[in-house]
């Protein structure tokens, strides 16, 4: 199973380091992934298996949210299927 991950915010050092280091301790393998610092907004979108998380989905995505939060960022995690769902209208 793969989740999409979105990260926008205010452009800081480390915001790419700190999702990828709370993806890998959570068991999310990130498999591709584009970032763009659009003046002073840094945004980015992983596409990551999530097929061996140590934790369920939805702790996943809270612990990404509290992440975001701390960061002043706002992360988005969602089920791939989902996110395609949506895009399919």
């Amino acid at each position: 199973m793969r989740a999409v991950i979105s990260v926008i915010g205010k452009d800081a050092v480390g915001i790419l380091a700190s999702v990828a280091a709370a993806c890998a301790a959570h068991g999310a393998n990130i498999t591709d992934v584009t970032q763009s610092v659009l003046r002073e907004y840094f945004v980015m979108i992983m596409i990551a298996d999530v097929s061996a998380l140590n934790v369920g989905f939805v702790d996943f995505a809270s612990e990404l949210d509290r992440l975001g939060a701390e960061r002043g960022l706002k992360i988005t995690v969602m089920r791939e299927e989902l996110f395609s769902a949506m895009h399919d209208v």
